[in-house]
């Protein structure tokens, strides 16, 4: 007979991890640039029935009965993804952006075969051809970066190494860089070297779901992205591609890289899909890159050096290196103050990764409190704060209450 005790005495321990999780969320501002906040409608959908059903294949090509259900949400996540970003072909499974990755990977490339990505310190991503991920174990990995004095994309040395190297895929996107990537002028990039081009568009999908940022798809022959960040769904993958590469792509997937997919979270990025074709999620996406403009002026007029200058989308860095601090020492520092970020490497950083000359802010998650440009001034002069006394406790402790006070102004939870 099933338990039908709730959580709090089924498990007293993990209940009171579950609230104090959410006494911080509620009580702290979340500034990392991959974290958000997702609905109700999410929640419920993620935490529902459809956690206890296995579904290996894909719909109407099941390898379990019982799946008539979950074909229909699987269906309409798929539509949904279709017609919010403009592709042709879309595959729901991928448990996270990485396995995405891997996917696209695994149905173009050979073990042995030459990817290009860019750089983890450039702005990039692990699973875009690091030494310690299966990206760069797997494959020979040619790095692009940014140019040392403006630490943006320079294209045409992009299109330098790509002719030099000539690799077999090309990937474009990034998980740490704040201005707009040009996605037609990679296409041009690749077709020139005679590479296939995929976008990760992890962190930006929200801002192109709502024509904030440019769209991959036209460009690319591969898209993958998250579910969650600033597209504000369950944690998750996506991939996009053309028609073309339709089986190889689900193929990759199933029984490629993983066995059943999680149906429960299926569901809940079909909602996310849904949400974010609102006129409403639109003016959304627009106040998120409203917010991070502001809060890269606001702490530029504290002090704070920005890295490229600014900001074009949901995220920016901030050199603390260049106030004598180091992002590991930044990041703990605004922790304590009740303010959540993640240390981060800057372009041609001195600092290995776990100690870092930066720290990386995303307005996604304060957006989805409701705070606008005001709030921006209010979380910028808390940073600044703390980054120029981080290691007194009393300064801390008095931006720590500024903090409560901001958050309470805007609550992510009903008392």
């Amino acid at each position: 007979m099933i338990d039908e005790r709730d959580l709090r005495t089924a498990d007293p321990k993990i209940a009171d991890v579950l609230a104090a999780e959410r006494a911080r969320q509620n009580d702290g501002l979340e500034l990392i640039a991959s974290e958000n906040f997702v609905s109700r409608a999410i929640l419920e959908a993620t935490g529902s029935v459809l956690t206890n059903k296995y579904a290996e294949g894909y719909p109407g090509r099941r390898y379990y009965g019982g799946c008539e259900h979950v074909d229909v949400a699987e269906r309409l996540a798929i539509q949904r993804a279709l017609k919010l970003f403009g592709a042709e072909h879309a595959n729901v499974q991928a448990h996270s952006g990485s396995q995405a990755n891997m996917a696209v990977y695994f149905a173009v490339l050979a073990p042995g075969d030459t990817l290009m990505g860019m750089d983890l310190a450039a702005g990039g991503h692990l699973t875009h051809g690091h030494p310690l991920s299966y990206s760069g174990r797997d494959f020979q990995v040619v790095a692009y970066g940014v140019d040392r004095g403006t630490e943006r994309l320079d294209y045409a040395e992009v299109a330098r190494i790509a002719a030099r190297h000539r690799p077999k895929l090309i990937v474009c996107g990034a998980s740490a860089y704040s201005r707009t990537i040009d996605f037609a002028r990679f296409r041009e990039i690749a077709d020139d070297c005679g590479a296939l081009l995929m976008a990760d568009m992890a962190h930006i999908a929200g801002l192109v779901a709502a024509g904030v940022h440019p769209s991959p798809v036209p460009h690319c022959q591969f898209v993958t992205t998250t579910t969650h960040k600033t597209l504000r769904g369950p944690r998750g993958g996506l991939i996009l591609c053309a028609k073309e590469h339709a089986k190889a792509i689900d193929r990759a997937v199933f029984p490629g890289l993983q066995g059943g997919p999680l149906m429960h979270v299926i569901a809940a990025k079909a909602v996310a899909l849904r949400e974010a074709r609102s006129p409403a999620f639109a003016r959304y996406q627009r106040q998120i890159v409203a917010n991070a403009a502001h809060l890269a002026d606001a702490l530029t007029r504290r002090g704070q050096r920005i890295v490229s200058g600014g900001t074009d989308n949901h995220l920016l860095l901030v050199d603390v290196a260049a106030a004598g601090h180091t992002g590991r020492l930044a990041e703990a520092a605004l922790e304590r103050a009740g303010i959540t970020v993640n240390k981060n490497t800057i372009p041609y950083d001195a600092h290995p990764p776990m100690v870092a000359s930066g720290i990386r802010l995303g307005t996604a998650a304060v957006t989805t409190r409701g705070m606008r440009q005001p709030e921006m001034e209010r979380v910028a002069e808390a940073i600044a704060g703390v980054l120029a006394a981080p290691e007194s406790e009393q300064a801390l402790a008095a931006i720590r209450g500024a903090v409560r006070e901001l958050c309470r102004e805007f609550p992510l939870f009903a008392a």
